[in-house]
């Protein structure tokens, strides 16, 4: 069985502490990179730049046992990079969104 945090962050400093959290997060990353959901490009003046939150949610089983950390980055628009997560090679970049956010198949609703 893979280890999972049996704490719930509600602030990213918290989950960045946490290396569940973490590889939570980089696999919500990953899937954007597989979906080829954004770009990364030089932010300009003209820009209105959209900020990123990180939501936290463990999923449970049948018994109320924890079985796996979720977390979700909820974004639209023109897109910051994300605290704890920036491209070294363009820290002053900006992703542009290709698709939405949560209208891919692996999202129901």
């Amino acid at each position: 069985m893979a280890f999972v945090s049996q704490v719930e962050p509600k602030i990213v400093a918290d989950a960045l502490e946490d290396n569940n959290s973490i590889n939570a997060m980089h696999e919500e990353l990953n899937q954007f990179a597989r979906n080829e959901v954004w770009t990364i490009v030089p932010r300009s003046k003209q820009m209105n730049v959209i900020g990123t939150k990180w939501v936290f949610k463990n999923k449970l089983d049948e018994q109320g046992v924890i079985v796996q950390n979720k977390a979700r980055l909820v974004a639209k628009g023109y897109v910051s990079q994300t605290l704890g997560f920036e491209d070294h090679k363009y820290p002053d970049h900006v992703f542009k969104l290709k698709k939405e956010l949560y209208g891919l198949k692996q999202a129901p609703r």
